[in-house]
């Protein structure tokens, strides 16, 4: 089980990494449907470097999870997994009520049911 809980917290990573690429090389059109915005406020110059702000914080967490897994063991790397999905889902429950909704269910979501995991099976 430790094995598919780790597998679970990778997927975390890596749509935290897709998502990043999204913020920071997707067209305006595609951003603007993915994120719940006009396109005419994503084609403006400031949203497009808020977007790629957004997407550095998203690439490196996603890294950063990824890099955790392989360099930590034991209950050093249950606590760190523990905190770093807390903090996604604290972000996604802001993210929900000041951006997009859908943002608890396709970060947030996941990120719990990787908590959990990683709580009751790591």
């Amino acid at each position: 089980m430790e094995i598919l809980t780790l597998f679970i917290v990778a997927l975390v990573a890596v749509e935290h990494i897709g998502i990043a690429i999204l913020e920071i090389f997707a067209s305006p059109k595609t951003q603007a449907e993915a994120f719940d915005m006009s396109e005419d406020f994503v084609k403006q110059k400031s949203a497009q470097i808020a977007l790629s702000n957004q997407g550095i914080y998203n690439g490196m967490f996603g890294i950063l999870i990824l890099a955790m897994i392989l360099f930590f063991t034991g209950a050093v790397l249950k606590t760190i997994l523990i905190l770093l999905m807390i903090y996604i889902i604290i972000v996604a429950v802001y993210g929900a009520f000041t951006a997009t909704k859908k943002i608890l269910f396709l970060q947030g979501l996941p990120a719990l049911v990787a908590l959990i995991l990683v709580a009751l099976f790591y």
